[in-house]
């Protein structure tokens, strides 16, 4: 074989090694590529396999804890000349109302929410400071109960327009000085309804008085309409109806009616109570009588609604020594009304998951020629031995004590 044909032998058999080392090598890069696909680099051309929509798995969304709050609520809160007296600092020329709500204090600025019925006007001491039967109070009234705990104070009932107008106005400007917050009496017009934010749970909070003892006339009937919350079935209904608009997780009712003195409910209470659970109410708070009357805790459409009838007098001078009535006894007597509610983000509803009683008494002693008023809860004093008090005093926080639980036991 001669040269030519060993060299042209040798360049055919490098050619074909280059040609399968080549391939080789080519084969290993897109091995390579296969197992390092990058999006970023995708042939837009290639199909690519993507999981339905449905078999996609989501992460778990977090449900909220459950949010309770509780809620207090107390009765007539009233300053009559005897306790306007008591309350006088001759040597300051002011009135101090603090040491009333000192046994109490404890149990309405523990509540997330307290609520009261301020049944006097707070007009300006120009009107003169007076008791029944036209009542304005000194503005340190509404500091005592400031102090005490509570948030809002319901300001429609029967002694609304004591002092017309500018009773009306002056007491809702020093609730709101104090940074409390008032409904049922209002200084304009206004559409919207009361929702508190208590810790995470809306609540609306609604207010009306039967009247205002005649003194209606006081008023044009164009302010009649927007300052005074008179009972009226319609509107009623509408403001519960705004409160459910507004998606609040319990709406609440203070409600000024009923007669005077009466135990029982009258047939008109049960029958408006009725139709206010119907339009969406879950807690009804009674107010006028002067005495306490029964509660319920009903069972509407599978959901717990309270109602108690009256609340009785949480503070006054109505008493055994002071009125003519055969039920005159039963006028000292009051009650802090303890609702729980709890929230259940779960169920996507808020219920009432507890209620519970704190019977009240307001005992009344003689000190330097003036009487003194203070509440005190019955509870804390009940069989035990207490060097604080006569056996005639505790004698009588026993008998209140008894009044009270005869009646908001007839559940």
């Amino acid at each position: 074989m001669n040269k030519k044909k060993i060299t042209l032998t040798i360049i055919i058999l490098l050619f074909f090694v280059v040609l399968i080392t080549a391939g080789y090598i080519a084969d290993k890069l897109n091995t390579r590529a296969d197992n390092n696909f990058d999006l970023g680099k995708v042939d837009t051309n290639q199909e690519i396999d993507i999981l339905p929509e449905e078999d996609i798995i989501p992460e778990e969304e977090a449900i909220p804890p459950n949010i309770v709050v509780t809620i207090a609520a107390a009765g007539d809160i009233m300053f009559h000349a005897p306790q306007l007296a008591g309350a006088y600092n001759s040597e300051t020329s002011e009135y101090d109302f603090n040491f009333s709500f000192e046994y109490v204090k404890k149990y309405i600025e523990s509540a997330d929410l307290a609520i009261g019925n301020f049944e006097t006007v707070t007009a300006g001491e120009e009107y003169k400071y007076l008791g029944y039967p036209t009542f304005n109070s000194p503005v340190s009234s509404i500091t005592a109960l400031k102090n005490s705990g509570f948030d809002v104070l319901s300001t429609a009932n029967n002694h609304s327009l004591d002092k017309g107008k500018k009773g009306i106005v002056n007491t809702i400007d020093s609730i709101m000085e104090h940074e409390l917050v008032n409904v049922g009496t209002y200084k304009e017009a206004t559409d919207e309804v009361l929702v508190q934010d208590v810790n995470g749970i809306k609540v609306a909070i609604l207010s009306y008085t039967y009247g205002c003892n005649g003194l209606e006339v006081l008023l044009t009937p164009e302010e009649l309409d927007y300052m005074v919350n008179l009972i009226d079935e319609e509107r009623i209904k509408s403001d519960i109806e705004k409160a459910d608009i507004a998606q609040v997780d319990a709406t609440i009712v203070c409600i000024h009616w009923g007669n005077e003195y009466q135990r029982n409910p009258s047939e008109y209470q049960i029958e408006l109570a009725d139709k206010m659970i119907e339009w969406g109410a879950d807690i009804i708070l009674g107010s006028h009588p002067h005495v306490i009357q029964r509660s319920e805790i009903r069972d509407h459409n599978g959901e717990n609604k309270f109602i108690i009838y009256s609340m009785g007098n949480f503070i006054s001078n109505q008493r055994r020594e002071t009125l003519s009535i055969g039920n005159r006894r039963f006028t000292e007597d009051g009650i802090i009304v303890q609702l729980t509610l709890e929230k259940d983000f779960s169920l996507e509803k808020t219920i009432i998951k507890d209620v519970d009683y704190i019977p009240t008494w307001v005992y009344r002693y003689e000190e330097s020629g003036v009487y003194k008023h203070v509440i005190l809860p019955t509870t804390d004093y009940i069989e035990q031995d207490n060097l604080d008090f006569t056996q005639e005093v505790l004698n009588r926080i026993e008998e209140s004590y008894n009044n009270t639980i005869e009646q908001i036991d007839q559940r």
